[in-house]
């Protein structure tokens, strides 16, 4: 079985991942809130540690996004389709 994946499969992935992008960085605001909002200095580093976590999955998946979008464009323009 071949690793390639049709243009369109690479722009659906892409639009994945940005979604998830989306969902990261708002669940990183979510715990930077949270700890801002913490009387209890313990809860408010781990708030900040969730949030620094969410950031970086939100880098992961941007960079997923991007990866995929080159290669769907790529397909779309190298004749085959897939």
């Amino acid at each position: 079985m071949s690793d390639d994946k049709s243009a369109a499969s690479n722009f659906i992935d892409s639009a994945k991942a940005k979604v998830n992008e989306g969902v990261d960085r708002a669940k990183a605001a979510g715990h930077d809130l949270e700890s801002k909002m913490s009387n209890n200095s313990l809860d408010s580093a781990e708030n900040k540690a969730k949030g620094m976590a969410d950031r970086a999955k939100a880098e992961v998946h941007n960079a997923q996004a991007n990866a995929n979008f080159d290669e769907g464009k790529r397909e779309s323009t190298d004749g085959d389709g897939h």
